[in-house]
């Protein structure tokens, strides 16, 4: 039965890869080019365009003579535009590759052979790319060499927290996507948090070690910071409780129970709690909040799971300890290196890699 089915997925699966840009243009053309190159026989590309005031129309229409549907809406957001391509898209499988990034043209035979019934998202490694394509030496996430379905599930149940990569490292099922879309409007402007908060509770997360994805590190990114910016980490916390607490809500009503409350115990959310206040308090958005408060939760976060292999959680659980006791000069540069990647000594680039 195993076998039929897969050999049914193998012939019968259509990729959609929905691309959401506003003001890329001079990434745009990449992302689309490698969607197009992508190694399948039945691969639609649908670019959607959320109101660039830049030359990103003029780029996207110059692939319309090679099949690619393009959507010119008004400025809405990310998730906004998301969905309208969704909407549009007819694929069994779901790409929802960001405009800055860059697909491998082998994502959909490498996630076939990971396959299995009730799989929901599948993710992949993503290796760092600067502004002009140059590699980094980067690749993430690192994930556990026993890392299942039911593990993550767990992590996700318990901490609120897995290694996973943002948006263009996953591909995702449509099965699972219907019990999302239509999506839950102003629970958060980017459509990852949607389906990375419920992913692992709706169905099976399947992954790939494997670096097929590129993530382009320009300094306008929506992810990952090129210098600190405190503000952005307070912004980004406000955001990880709402989807903690989202992702509750959707999963009650199939049946399965996650505690809205559960970001308290997972590390990433912690370090964004510590890094607000240590660094910016008066900013902070979590009513009541302390550093005291958040050692009482880190004391129960170092004994739960947080999908990190065992040297990974120490040294996580040694920085949340440090960035709350250390001169706030230190604390500074501890939290740097942990949010803005670009910032951190080539020594400790080589040790994260090495773990």
């Amino acid at each position: 039965m195993m076998e039929n089915w897969h050999m049914h997925e193998m012939k019968s699966g259509l990729l959609s890869v929905i691309i959401c840009n506003y003001n890329y243009e001079r990434y745009v053309g990449a992302a689309i080019s490698s969607a197009l190159a992508i190694d399948w026989p039945d691969v639609e590309v649908i670019v959607v365009d959320d109101g660039s005031i830049d030359g990103s129309t003029k780029v996207i229409e110059t692939f319309v003579p090679r099949g690619v549907i393009p959507l010119f809406r008004q400025n809405r957001g990310q998730a906004a535009a998301a969905a309208d391509g969704y909407r549009h898209s007819r694929g069994e499988w779901i790409l929802f590759l960001d405009a800055d990034d860059v697909v491998g043209p082998s994502i959909v035979h490498d996630a076939v052979a990971a396959m299995k019934p009730g799989w929901s998202m599948i993710q992949f490694q993503m290796k760092v790319i600067d502004e002009n394509g140059k590699p980094l030496d980067s690749i993430f996430p690192m994930y556990r060499n026993d890392s299942t379905p039911s593990s993550i599930r767990r992590w996700v149940v318990e901490v609120d927290n897995y290694p996973t990569p943002p948006n263009s490292g996953n591909l995702l099922a449509r099965q699972f996507l219907d019990k999302i879309f239509p999506l839950e409007e102003g629970m958060d402007r980017f459509v990852d948090s949607y389906f990375l908060s419920t992913a692992p509770l709706l169905g099976d997360v399947l992954t790939v070690r494997k670096a097929i994805v590129s993530y382009r590190m320009h300094g306008s990114n929506d992810g990952a910071q090129s210098v600190l910016d405190i503000g952005k980490i307070e912004r980004d916390l406000t955001r990880h409780l709402r989807r903690c607490r989202y992702s509750a809500r959707i999963a009650e009503q199939y049946g399965v129970n996650a505690s809205p409350e559960r970001w308290r115990f997972g590390f990433y959310n912690m370090s964004m709690r510590l890094a607000s206040l240590r660094l910016a308090p008066s900013g902070h958005p979590i009513a009541g909040d302390t550093v005291f408060g958040c050692m009482k939760d880190l004391a129960i976060a170092v004994t739960r799971e947080q999908g990190f292999n065992a040297l990974r959680h120490v040294a996580m659980a040694t920085w949340l300890f440090g960035v709350a006791i250390v001169p706030q000069p230190i604390a500074r540069a501890l939290v740097s290196w942990r949010f803005a990647p670009l910032s951190r000594p080539r020594l400790l680039k080589r040790l994260i890699q090495a773990t």
